[in-house]
């Protein structure tokens, strides 16, 4: 078969371990992390996704080594604990039995030990351990590491890699970057020690090469080694690239392959973790500079998700290997859609963090468009169903595609109506904002895979009750979504005013000086591109807080991005009070009013769920399901999942 991406598809051999592909799936933390830091079932069939989708290998994430200096609720691996080798070693099975390789990251979050606890206040009772005393800042005093604890330490990464091998592992990967302890010896911002552990790069690097050195001797020669690590740490007082190299050839000798990522996790999360605001592959550089220097192959990680990038990274020689998490939650069948020629089928991550956030939320996962994501415990193969039917979808968003999508596969006859002369709904007002690309995106390619699936899509159609009846049908989806909240503010209906779900039909409109009406999610990244654009925007807020509704990971990059803008000016506890052609009079919290000057309105103030038109058709057929907007104006997250899930109930 001649692959359409022959470098991505190419075997390696790492150590004495042949891997199917260079893509492979990255560390990513586990969701039902028991009582007694196993691996609960939940995710075992987490990790075993991504071996079914065709990753070489499958990493599971932050097994702590050292509990008595990390007291993190993070997995543990060891002999005392009833249930804790047996997990990694079902967990292992179910990795390796769909042909990957099943890896896990021995880790030790030093100082920061706890920032994976869901109540934060339990960190105040951990012992936080580092190279060296500090208070970090959020005022918990560090306590340096003596020689004994050290030793200690060292050997227990030995004694975890080997019990991993026991269990069925067959790579280990060493976590030295992103702030973690490993990462903190090799940091001068960090490391402040005297003694043969601190100074000199050559010092700093040999906890490093102490524990590197402690494994192998647990897991023998030809078992591979991984070493994470940030080629840069990229903040001022942290360790550069130059250094990066020189820390690269120290280690190299001693392991099996070098995983470059970049940035440390509690200065830098978008950048570590590129957010839409970064470019896709933003951090390969530094994997590309590191591999001129090292003979020992090299992994590159940060935003990928694009075939076509990722092949150019391998067959130019930047890297030997791409590593992705984000993109194989987005889509676990990435790899096999790349090794099948079928790249066009990739459904993408959006890097909308909102698997993150809901990890720090309630210690589960949950992707924005992919429905099984810490719950594939329920299934992840779509079942035909026993009684095949007629399924009406209204509506084209994205909850509407994916309920038709998956009833077609369960084997019914299905309809797609939807109103407008193209799918994807809401997603549709995306293509005109270059970060958000990606979500309109999502909408062709659901329209793709309905279209394949065999999906009857009629567009320009408008169900209503009559309709309903003249088909037929025995199931009905209402994915009517929602429209924009236009409240009767005096000109706000004035042709220079353009609903923020229309800019991408109306930007030509859209002047030099712009005042943003509401300053929630869609408000706030508007404001952001707009001022990208180089025009000066007035985002103004009602509120006390800007973008309430973003989730917690992805808030903090925004506002971030948004203070770092001189063309954007904030205007917060604001309420509009008429529109004019020199911009939006506004009142503040004393009732003084205020012109917020623009020639331009965007009116971004939010979104209605179209309750009228779910409600005429609440009876229209034997089995009837509303979803996404339409019950509530939500997120695309609850619209792909809901309407997943009921075309599974038909």
């Amino acid at each position: 078969m001649q692959r359409k991406y022959p470098n991505l598809c190419k075997p390696i051999k790492i150590g004495n371990v042949n891997f199917r592909n260079r893509m492979f799936s990255a560390p990513m933390g586990g969701t039902d992390i028991t009582a007694d830091c196993t691996i609960g079932p939940a995710s075992t069939a987490f990790y075993e996704l991504r071996a079914k989708g065709g990753a070489a290998s499958v990493t599971v994430s932050e097994c702590v080594v050292h509990p008595e200096t990390e007291g993190s609720h993070m997995f543990h691996l060891d002999l005392e604990t009833v249930g804790s080798l047996a997990s990694f070693t079902y967990t292992a099975d179910a990795i390796r039995r769909h042909g990957a390789i099943a890896s896990v990251e021995l880790s030790h979050s030093g100082q920061y030990a706890g920032t994976y606890l869901t109540d934060k206040n339990k960190k105040q009772g951990l012992s936080q351990w580092g190279p060296s005393a500090a208070i970090r800042p959020d005022g918990l005093p560090v306590k340096e590491l003596t020689q004994e604890l050290i030793d200690d330490i060292v050997a227990a990464y030995g004694n975890t890699a080997g019990l991993a091998k026991r269990a069925g592992f067959e790579m280990v990967m060493i976590h030295g970057g992103h702030g973690w302890l490993i990462n903190q010896f090799l940091s001068p911002y960090f490391n402040k020690r005297t003694d043969k552990y601190g100074g000199c790069l050559e010092n700093r690097v040999r906890f490093a090469q102490e524990v590197i050195d402690s494994v192998r001797k647990a897991v023998g020669v030809g078992f591979p080694i991984e070493f994470r690590m940030s080629g840069s740490e990229l903040f001022e007082g942290g360790y550069d690239l130059n250094d990066g190299v020189e820390i690269a050839k120290l280690i190299e000798s001693k392991i099996d392959l070098l995983h470059v990522s970049a940035g440390t996790y509690q200065r830098g999360f978008g950048i570590t973790h590129p957010s839409m605001f970064l470019p896709h592959g933003s951090n390969v550089y530094l994997a590309a500079e590191i591999k001129k220097h090292v003979s020992v192959p090299v992994a590159t990680i940060g935003g990928l998700n694009d075939p076509e990038m990722m092949e150019e990274i391998i067959a130019s020689g930047k890297a030997d290997v791409v590593e992705m998490a984000r993109a194989l939650l987005a889509d676990h069948e990435l790899p096999k859609k790349i090794v099948t020629n079928k790249d066009k089928d990739i459904v993408k991550c959006l890097r909308c963090f909102t698997c993150m956030a809901e990890r720090a939320m309630t210690s589960t996962r949950r992707c924005t468009v992919n429905p099984l994501i810490g719950r594939e415990l329920g299934g992840s193969e779509v079942i035909p169903s026993p009684h095949p039917g007629k399924v009406l979808v209204a509506g084209g968003g994205p909850g509407g595609l994916e309920a038709a999508i998956t009833a077609a596969k369960r084997g019914h006859k299905v309809i797609l109506c939807e109103k407008s002369d193209e799918l994807g709904g809401i997603l549709k007002g995306e293509q005109a904002i270059p970060f958000k690309y990606e979500m309109y995106e999502l909408g062709v390619t659901l329209g793709k895979l309905a279209k394949d699936a065999g999906v009857e899509i009629r567009l320009n159609t408008t169900v209503t009750k009559e309709y309903v009846n003249k088909e037929n049908v025995d199931a009905l989806i209402i994915a009517v979504g929602s429209e924009p909240l236009v409240p009767p503010i005096p000109g706000l209906h004035g042709d220079n005013v353009v609903v923020v779900n229309d800019y991408y039909l109306e930007k030509d409109k859209v002047k030099s000086e712009v005042v943003v009406l509401g300053g929630g999610l869609a408000g706030c990244e508007a404001a952001i591109h707009l001022a990208q654009e180089g025009k000066t925007v007035h985002l103004v807020e009602m509120r006390a807080e800007l973008a309430p509704d973003a989730n917690i990971r992805h808030r903090p990059i925004l506002l971030g991005e948004i203070e770092k803008n001189n063309k954007i000016y904030v205007h917060m506890e604001y309420k509009g009070l008429s529109v004019t052609r020199e911009g939006v009079v506004c009142a503040d919290v004393a009732c003084v009013e205020h012109l917020v000057p623009g020639t331009t309105i965007i009116c971004a103030l939010g979104q209605r769920a179209r309750r009228d038109v779910a409600e005429d058709l609440i009876d229209c057929a034997p089995f009837v399901r509303e979803i996404g907007d339409c019950v509530k104006a939500s997120t695309i997250t609850t619209a792909i999942y809901q309407g997943y899930h009921a075309a599974l109930d038909i």
